[in-house]
């Protein structure tokens, strides 16, 4: 890949997390099954094309791919992968998102991180020529929902929870850059990262905000192995967190290969309230204050690896995001790529996948019958009008020659 092309993307969506129905019974909810994407898999790849993307962030689903140690079922990912190939689409490898296979158990289990990083070197093996991957998506989003709402996998909600399942996620991530790595030496790895931001609702909740907007970093800090506050240490190592586990973070990690990559929705800023809770606050700083304050913490090449929002304001959203994007780019940030998620519409993420109601959200560059949306036509005019002018333009990123 040129460090001078642009990364304009999308992103097939392929969340599986499991959940409990209201009758006590789990389901896995599989959004490519939802939006009918085992299906349609090929019409979709040709869409993708015809927007004029050429990077899409796309994975099989894990759940259904390692079947057990030293056990693959490739099938549909060798259909799918070639497909790409002969269309010339260049794969962002989403390895694992949001859940795991059911003989995994869930986040909680120690063995997690080493029959991740199994799988993840099969793959490479397999797919010796990508060079692209985002191995975890979203883990602090994982670790929360699954082990501090309680909404999914595990559906445990407490500190400890939490912290067990951050630290194997990003263990996970880590091993998995590193046996990549041994495979494919020319491998860049793009973290997808929800970027969080919380707001004091008057000057008693100060305190827990600012407790808030460390823990927020704690993924990528592990992931980067950066020292992370006092309160961050002592809270991890107060929920179970060891000492020897939070130092092998520093000692194996691969910042060097790494883009960072950073989500933005209207829901990823929050308000403290006096009781302890939070709630949405809706867009007060935006994407170029907030990836600015993650920017200047690692000090990395930045790519906004996800943004959509409901119809109708999806265009004037697409334009706003674009803009920050923009700005961060003439203020000196490094950033190579963005990213409208997903190509079609989603399925009940109006509930954060806790439902099973077949809500669909009206968030895709198409909808489910695969006709373009308003959204759409308007990515594929910004990515004509700009790409060749981007191109132009040198982004400093020497490992990506």
């Amino acid at each position: 890949m040129s460090a001078n092309r642009f990364m304009f993307a999308t992103g097939i969506e392929n969340s599986y997390p499991n959940i409990v129905l209201p009758d006590g019974t789990t389901k896995r909810v599989d959004e490519m099954e939802k939006t009918g994407h085992y299906q349609r898999w090929k019409e979709d790849f040709q869409l993708v094309r015809d927007l004029g993307i050429r990077f899409l962030r796309y994975g099989p689903p894990y759940y259904a791919t390692h079947l057990g140690p030293g056990r693959y079922d490739w099938s549909f990912a060798d259909d799918t992968f070639n497909m790409l190939a002969e269309l010339e689409i260049t794969p962002i490898v989403d390895l694992c998102h949001f859940g795991v296979p059911d003989w995994l158990g869930n986040f909680q289990n120690p063995d997690f991180p080493r029959y991740f990083a199994e799988y993840a070197q099969a793959f490479a093996k397999r797919y010796h020529t990508f060079q692209f991957y985002t191995p975890i998506n979203e883990i602090f989003i994982a670790a929360t929902f699954s082990a501090q709402y309680g909404w999914w996998n595990e559906r445990l909600a407490s500190d400890q929870a939490f912290v067990t399942a951050l630290k194997h996620l990003s263990k996970a991530n880590v091993m998995a850059m590193q046996v990549i790595l041994e495979v494919q030496p020319e491998a860049i790895f793009i973290q997808s990262e929800s970027s969080e931001y919380f707001h004091p609702e008057d000057p008693s909740c100060k305190q827990l905000a600012f407790f808030l907007n460390q823990k927020r970093f704690l993924s990528l800090d592990l992931t980067y192995g950066f020292q992370v506050s006092v309160p961050m240490y002592e809270y991890l190592l107060a929920n179970g967190m060891s000492r020897q586990e939070y130092h092998w973070f520093s000692e194996n990690q691969v910042k060097a290969r790494c883009i960072m990559g950073n989500d933005y929705y209207v829901t990823n800023e929050h308000t403290v309230h006096c009781d302890g809770s939070t709630s949405a606050s809706g867009e007060i700083y935006g994407y170029h204050v907030i990836t600015h304050q993650y920017y200047r913490r690692y000090h990395l090449p930045v790519m906004h690896t996800e943004t959509n929002i409901k119809e109708p304001h999806s265009v004037d959203w697409l334009k706003k995001q674009w803009a920050n994007v923009y700005r961060l780019k003439q203020d000196g940030v490094p950033i190579i790529g963005f990213t409208w998620y997903s190509l079609t519409h989603q399925v009940d993420w109006d509930s954060a996948l806790r439902e099973d109601n077949g809500n669909v959200n009206a968030l895709g560059l198409y909808d489910l019958e695969r006709k373009i949306r308003p959204v759409g036509e308007e990515y594929k005019r910004l990515i004509a009008q700009w790409k060749d002018i981007l191109a132009l333009e040198s982004y400093g990123l020497h490992f990506m020659d």
